[in-house]
């Protein structure tokens, strides 16, 4: 009995000689969001001429290619890019490497360090909010980015820079975290031409490493402990050699946390406050919840778990407006996914922020309901929901990334409510991540009694 050969991977419409889908990815997420609507497990799409791209929509095949396939995949053309831009780090490692880095890696992640950030983070909350003038209209995208950037640079520099200089690294780190995602899609030979855009992305990023590299040298010959993760990654050392990070490393460790962390936290941030703003019942059981369990102290972190509605609320902005929209892996060698047989070097991709608005896995999967997490009949399939990734490549750092918002949101939602104009649209755009394109809101005073100081 002979096996039945399975059917040919389909490739999108819309693709020319030479340029494959250069035209259609102008609209780079309408278009990858379209692909779910050949219902097609597997579609083809050309990014670069002469690679194959193969975009992954069935949630088996996803939880297939990052769990068990794992060891057979490296992380393909984006990561490849965002090495080149901010370095080896261990986001962009793969194999032996990438176990490595994220062993040295995992204690800036655990509980006791995260508490201590916790602080941090809310006196960063507390003093942007204060500079918010009620009545006026806030860029609210420009501020979470500013306040996602002043929180990490503050946990990660608590105590190794001056004021003048923290502000020259803030500068320079959103030029970086703002051109990346741009440069990680052009072709490599564009990056060379003699553009002020280039020009812009260049100065920034050596001016980042240079901030890195001095606070470094005199944090090590200081020989203080600052008690920042700076100064936990001069205390980690490489299980194989058994020498320290170099400068060099911790630079691109640092430059892709803040870039990676940074733009993500931001944009989740503004699309909850857009979201609670549009539903005002939403944001009353919120406002309920942080009453009863703070009363008038500040959040702690023991609170993140004592918080299960802002929790909810948190995990449907990550199935409804997912900062992802393109991660990618790619074959080291002939690999069977599925039904399908695939060469080496074939470029495999799949996308979130499509994923998580499949009608087949979330009912009115356009709806904002964060009561739909309370529901076990619509617990999404393996595969089918990946907030923070799966498998080895996991995002290491998804717990501090959600003590991060908890605390930014518990902060801001008692001292401030955004308003949205009547009628005002919101549209996103998909850069290094899926955000709005902008997002103005005017800020209110809240109207009740001040929770305690930090």
């Amino acid at each position: 009995m002979t096996s039945t050969a399975p059917p040919p991977i389909p490739r999108a419409a819309g693709s020319f000689p030479f340029i494959g889908h250069a035209l259609k990815m102008r609209d780079n997420l309408g278009f990858i969001d379209s692909l779910r609507e050949t219902r097609e497990p597997l579609v083809e799409i050309v990014l670069q001429p002469g690679t194959r791209t193969v975009v992954v929509q069935d949630p088996a095949l996803i939880h297939q290619m990052l769990k068990a396939l794992a060891p057979t995949l490296d992380k393909g053309r984006l990561y490849d890019k965002l090495g080149q831009l901010l370095g080896n780090s261990v986001v962009t490692a793969t194999g032996r490497t990438h176990v490595r880095k994220r062993r040295q890696l995992q204690p800036a992640f655990a509980h006791n360090e995260i508490s201590r950030y916790v602080d941090i983070m809310r006196a960063e909350v507390t003093a942007t909010v204060a500079g918010w003038e009620p009545g006026r209209a806030l860029d609210v995208r420009e501020a979470m980015v500013g306040l996602s950037l002043d929180m990490l640079a503050k946990t990660v520099f608590a105590g190794s820079l001056d004021d003048a200089v923290f502000r020259r690294l803030r500068s320079d780190l959103s030029v970086v975290m703002n051109d990346v995602g741009m440069r990680m899609m052009l072709p490599d030979w564009a990056e060379r031409l003699p553009l002020p855009f280039n020009r812009r992305f260049d100065r920034a990023r050596a001016g980042v490493r240079a901030t890195i590299n001095t606070a470094v040298d005199e944090l090590q010959a200081s020989g203080h402990d600052t008690g920042d993760m700076l100064s936990m990654l001069l205390r980690a050392v490489d299980e194989e050699t058994g020498e320290p990070l170099t400068g060099d490393q911790i630079c691109s460790e640092i430059l892709t946390l803040a870039v990676a962390g940074t733009e993500t936290t931001a944009s989740v941030l503004s699309w909850t406050l857009y979201e609670l703003a549009r539903h005002p019942g939403i944001e009353a059981r919120v406002l309920a919840e942080l009453d009863e369990v703070l009363g008038e102290r500040p959040v702690a972190l023991d609170d993140v778990t004592r918080l299960p509605y802002l929790n909810r609320v948190i995990t449907e902005t990550l199935r409804l407006h997912h900062p992802g929209w393109l991660v990618t892996r790619r074959t080291i060698e002939e690999t069977r996914l599925g039904e399908w047989t695939l060469p080496p070097g074939t470029e495999l991709a799949y996308c979130q922020h499509a994923l998580h608005r499949d009608p087949e896995r979330f009912p009115d999967p356009d709806t904002f309901d964060p009561d739909r997490w309370n529901d076990p009949a619509q617990e999404p399939p393996p595969g089918a929901f990946l907030p923070f990734g799966d498998g080895k490549h996991k995002c290491m750092g998804d717990r501090l990334a959600l003590t991060e918002m908890v605390t930014a949101l518990a902060t801001m939602l008692r001292s401030v409510r955004l308003e949205l104009a009547e009628g005002q649209v919101i549209r996103q755009v998909a850069r290094l991540t899926v955000r709005p394109r902008t997002l103005r809101m005017t800020v209110r005073p809240r109207n009740r009694p001040e929770p305690g100081s930090a």
